[in-house]
């Protein structure tokens, strides 16, 4: 077959050249001899070589930039209105590789960057006692000691103890706090479980009828929804702040895109994003890919965030 001949085909075939890739410029016939030692010839021949294979011999890339990657629009309006429409999903935001490693270095910072260890244990300096030598230094038999609040004694102070407040406080770089967010996002959707609807409208002002979807769609014993604006808190409806009943068999919250997180990704079973919401979660990493300028000190505002 074609295929078969165009495998078995050697790479440097016949009228090419010596050392040369077809379709590129063979050596001129009786090109004059190279004076100098034979190592230093053959040091050039190798050079001359790997760059004439290197700029014209190259194969290309297998690799193609994916598709959109397509995810199902719901409605909540009704309990089976599970799918009415497809929305179209940026590669670079919710199909780049999975990187365990990034997602643990992200969930490791958002847990320390705020700890503050106040452990603190007493040396031998604030130990109450021990301003007199308990016994003489020599003559009795005894291993010299000055104070009997010695790390060696019992009762005495702590020679390497914790001396809290202690900061574990360290900043992870942007470019691997937003990879950690795309990485939580395509797993999310590689594992079917990530949601999209239109819109956080319900048929009653009732936040008990979100627990019942979210119960007849199977979206786990957690669910995170994201919407872009902040929604009315009432009595029966579910808070990101709020804890729930032991009784409840579905925990969740409500976020907006600017509190989303990768830990608050991981924790919940499901994660629920409106239109809107996703529209301008990825228009904000897309935009951290593509600009040019490092961002501004904390102490100055955002301008030139769209």
């Amino acid at each position: 077959s074609a295929r078969g001949t165009a495998a078995s085909a050697p790479p440097f075939g016949p009228g090419t050249g010596t050392g040369t890739r077809p379709g590129c410029r063979p050596p001129p016939v009786g090109a004059p001899r190279e004076e100098g030692s034979r190592h230093r010839r053959r040091h050039r021949h190798r050079h001359h070589r790997r760059a004439a294979v290197g700029r014209c011999g190259a194969a290309p890339s297998p690799w193609s930039p994916p598709g959109p990657v397509q995810a199902w629009v719901g409605s909540l309006r009704h309990p089976e209105d599970e799918r009415v429409g497809l929305i179209d999903l940026h590669p670079d935001v919710f199909a780049v590789a999975p990187r365990l490693d990034i997602l643990h270095a992200v969930v490791t910072w958002q847990k320390n960057f705020k700890r503050i260890s106040y452990a603190k244990v007493k040396s031998r300096a604030e130990v109450r006692g021990g301003g007199r030598k308990p016994w003489r230094q020599k003559g009795t038999g005894r291993a010299r000691h000055g104070s009997i609040r010695s790390p060696l004694w019992r009762g005495g102070g702590i020679a390497h103890g914790p001396r809290g407040p202690t900061s574990y406080y360290y900043m992870l770089p942007m470019k691997v706090r937003l990879l950690g967010l795309k990485v939580a996002l395509t797993v999310k959707l590689m594992q079917d479980e990530l949601h999209v609807v239109d819109s956080l409208a319900l048929p009653a002002a009732d936040g008990r009828l979100l627990l019942d979807v979210a119960a007849f769609r199977r979206w786990g014993e957690s669910a995170l929804i994201v919407d872009l604006d902040d929604p009315p808190q009432t009595s029966n409806q579910p808070s990101a702040t709020s804890k729930p009943s032991p009784s409840s068999r579905h925990r969740g919250g409500i976020f907006t895109p600017h509190w989303l997180n990768v830990h608050s990704i991981l924790k919940h079973r499901s994660l629920v994003l409106t239109v809107p919401a996703l529209q301008f979660l990825q228009q904000k990493l897309l935009w951290h890919d593509r600009r040019f300028a490092a961002l501004h000190p904390f102490s100055m505002p955002y301008r030139d965030i769209p």
